[in-house]
């Protein structure tokens, strides 16, 4: 059956094509419009020609299924179409609805003209997914200009539609039905004269070149730099040789590691919304109404995340102190960004205008979800859970949290088990883009379905994981905590451990990680642990800056120390305290330790490996889905650089064979009994596979 319709309107051909559910250009979609381009621009009574899509979607570009295949290169290629649209000599125009993106808009760009509908979103995320968007970078300087192209390029994001007129990415935007719109517009052209008008053609407006000296890009990540080179191109180049130059970069880049992670990681994030044995179709309860137990900071930040979405919040605290100060840092936060243009003071004045504060627990009676955001210990959890069941109306989901504690002992509380889960959000909950989902033993698969998309409506990433001491991220953390304890009783210090993780790319290292989420949750955790009588590693070190109330940054002092800002906070620049030097070498000292020097290299390596050996054991017990679903919790929950694509596609990249071989290096050093490598890591290694091969039997 064929996607593709042609219909003749007087002296205007018009292409439609539908391709569920995307309406991709797969090379069977390519081939008819190509057809139809032809039929048009032979027929000597049609003088324009009009390509369209649905009234959902215009086009998401190039079939992904088809990429790296033979279909995804066979003619007609994209590239064929935009010479083809090159060759016709009567006005064709591009006329998009509902979305355009990446491929959909550069075949736009290719036509002579552009309208959109009403409400189209057109945008060119190609740096986000491994790829330069060679056509793009030589198109779009001659419509809208360098300075334009690189924030729509370097950007990636949906380019709001009046900014698409103005800039003249678009000729018109139809307020109504688009084809007839499309057929008057078409008409209009003739009417006037005008014929055809190649992109190609057109002149590159000067630019000042600040747009290219300001832009700064993640360490070591190279696309972005290579997108400003190809618009450079542009400038400097006839077309055809800058389209050839941008062609080549892009094929060259295509084939590094970088590129394969960012696509690795694009994809990761989309899979990791399918859960097995909970179908797409399940149905879902409806969230219309929300509550917040806690105003502190996770608290506050969970509040954002609901009002920001839309969602009436009703924020509840124990004392009117706390949640005065809870109410005045959300309105802060809100402000800030206002500040820098993101929100106006009507989005500030909405989005507090949806947060309901009170001291009663009984106001949460009505809603559709209630998250738990108090003190870090499972007693006062449990003890607040038993309150909840008391007051939920039936049907209301039940959400923890926590960074780790058991969801089922909780779940125990109630006489809903199937309602309860895990909501971890990670701090600050209303900027990180991770949404932990924690099933328990008896959680339903509706509140399964609901909460996943619960957090895509929240702007979040949500990744399922089963019960486990501190579920997928936080348990990620404990070995690379204890290695780099480790690697410091052996003679590096925090700054150099951080250093050396922030030159890889990370954010931060582990010890400004634990300064910034707070040294204190890791320690009541492990006090937690203790008087339950469960097993947990000791940090003596940081149970004794704890002891010393150095709870981190929030206080000013942690493994670091962190100057006053003036204006009742601390300044982010970590300062090395002397104080903490000295309780380190004290703490050497005590286990006799000789300290030696260690290499930036060993440190990534032992950081690296730790977190691979742990995912494989994650693995191994059924925690997570997918080794993709772990990367992408540590991509978004913990700052790792995207252009490697998580600490399992790194693995998989050094190769698991000497992933294995490194660790039983670290086995004959100080402490190696600590290095006990997974079953499933040796099994993959020794059959000579990969993560990315266990996830694909999934």
């Amino acid at each position: 059956m064929s996607a593709t319709e042609y219909t003749v309107h007087g002296a205007v051909a018009v292409i439609q094509f539908n391709n569920p559910p995307v309406n991709s250009l797969s090379h069977a979609v390519r081939s008819e419009i190509f057809a139809a381009l032809e039929k048009a621009a032979a027929d000597a009574a049609v003088r324009a020609i009009i390509i369209t899509g649905t009234d959902k979607a215009f086009s998401a570009g190039v079939d992904i299924k088809e990429m790296g295949t033979p279909k995804g290169t066979a003619h007609p290629t994209l590239g064929d179409m935009m010479g083809q649209l090159d060759g016709i000599k009567k006005p064709v125009i591009a006329a998009m609805s509902g979305f355009a993106v990446g491929g959909g808009p550069i075949l736009g760009l290719a036509c002579h003209y552009r309208i959109a509908a009403k409400g189209t979103r057109i945008s060119f995320p190609e740096i986000d997914i491994g790829r330069v968007a060679s056509p793009g970078t030589q198109l779009l300087p001659r419509l809208v200009g360098v300075d334009n192209t690189v924030d729509i390029l370097i950007g990636g994001k949906v380019i709001p539609l009046d900014k698409a007129k103005t800039t003249g990415l678009v000729d018109e935007i139809i307020d109504g039905p688009l084809v007839p719109g499309a057929i008057k517009f078409a008409e209009g052209l003739l009417a006037a004269g005008k014929g055809v008008r190649r992109t190609r053609d057109l002149p590159v407006p000067a630019s000042d070149g600040k747009t290219f000296n300001d832009r700064k890009f993640p360490r070591g990540m190279t696309v972005g730099n290579i997108i400003l080179d190809c618009i450079n191109a542009a400038s400097t180049m006839p077309y055809e040789e800058g389209m050839q130059y941008a062609h080549h970069k892009s094929r060259e880049f295509v084939q590094t590691v970088e590129s394969k992670a960012l696509r690795y990681v694009s994809a990761a994030e989309r899979t990791a919304a399918k859960v097995p044995d909970v179908p797409a179709d399940t149905p879902k309860r409806a969230i219309k109404t929300a509550a917040v137990l806690g105003a502190g900071t996770m608290g506050g930040g969970i509040t954002m995340c609901f009002a920001s979405a839309g969602i009436p919040v009703t924020l509840i605290e124990a004392n009117q102190e706390a949640l005065d100060r809870g109410l005045a840092t959300i309105k802060r936060n809100y402000m800030a960004t206002a500040s820098k243009g993101r929100l106006t003071q009507a989005d500030v004045d909405k989005r507090m205008g949806l947060i309901t504060p009170t001291l009663d627990r009984n106001a949460a009676a009505t809603v559709d979800i209630i998250v738990e955001a108090v003190f870090e210990d499972l007693d006062v959890k449990c003890e607040v859970f038993k309150a909840l069941d008391a007051i939920a109306k039936p049907g209301a989901i039940l959400a923890s949290n926590t960074s780790g504690l058991d969801i089922d002992k909780m779940a125990a509380m109630t006489k809903r088990p199937q309602d309860v889960i895990g909501a971890h959000f990670f701090a600050p909950a209303n900027v990180m883009r991770l949404l932990e989902v924690v099933r328990g033993a008896k959680t339903a698969a509706d509140v399964i379905a609901t909460t996943m998309d619960l957090g895509k409506r929240l702007g979040k990433v949500s990744v399922l994981s089963r019960v486990c001491d501190g579920f997928i991220c936080n348990r990620m953390m404990k070995p690379v905590r204890l290695q780099a304890n480790v690697m410091l009783d052996e003679g590096a210090s925090p700054k150099q451990i951080d250093d050396a993780m922030y030159a890889y790319g990370m954010a931060m290292g582990p010890f400004r990680t634990s300064d910034g989420s707070g040294i204190d949750v890791s320690w009541r955790g492990r006090l937690s642990r203790k008087k339950q009588g469960l097993p947990f590693a000791p940090d003596p070190v940081a149970d004794a800056l704890c002891e010393q109330g150095r709870f981190g940054w929030k206080v000013g002092k942690g493994w670091y120390r962190y100057e006053a800002d003036g204006r009742g906070g601390y300044s982010r620049t970590a300062l090395q305290d002397p104080e903490v030097d000295a309780l380190i070498a004290a703490h050497r000292k005590s286990l006799g330790v000789t300290p030696r020097d260690i290499s930036e290299a060993e440190i990534v390596e032992r950081y690296m490996f730790a977190l691979a050996d742990e995912g494989a054991k994650i693995l191994e017990e059924d925690v997570a889905i997918r080794a993709s679903d772990i990367d992408v919790t540590y991509l978004t929950g913990r700052g790792f650089p995207v252009h490697k694509g998580g600490p399992m596609f790194y693995a998989d990249t050094v190769g698991l064979k000497n992933v294995v071989a490194a660790i039983e290096r670290f086995q004959k050093g100080y402490q190696g009994q600590l290095w006990q490598p997974s079953k499933l890591l040796l099994k993959l290694a020794a059959e000579g596979k990969s993560f990315q091969d266990y996830d694909a039997k999934k």
